[in-house]
């Protein structure tokens, strides 16, 4: 990623998400593929954007040790 060399760590807000949240790499070569890959679900998003977050920040924490 352009602004983010060595990735993205977990709970880090993406240096490409702007301030409309939207992805500034969407439909570029350089969007990772685990963003590309990523396909919104009920259980994902849930009713509100904080359900959303609170999913997201859970699959960040699932590869770390104790996670």
């Amino acid at each position: 990623m352009p602004k983010m060399p060595q990735g993205k760590p977990a709970g880090q807000r993406c240096a490409h998400l702007t301030p409309e949240l939207t992805c500034e790499l969407f439909g570029h070569a350089q969007r990772p593929p685990v963003c590309s890959g990523l396909q919104p679900s009920a259980e994902m998003c849930g009713s509100s954007r904080e359900q959303a977050l609170l999913w997201l920040g859970r699959m960040e924490r699932l590869p770390q040790p104790g996670g």
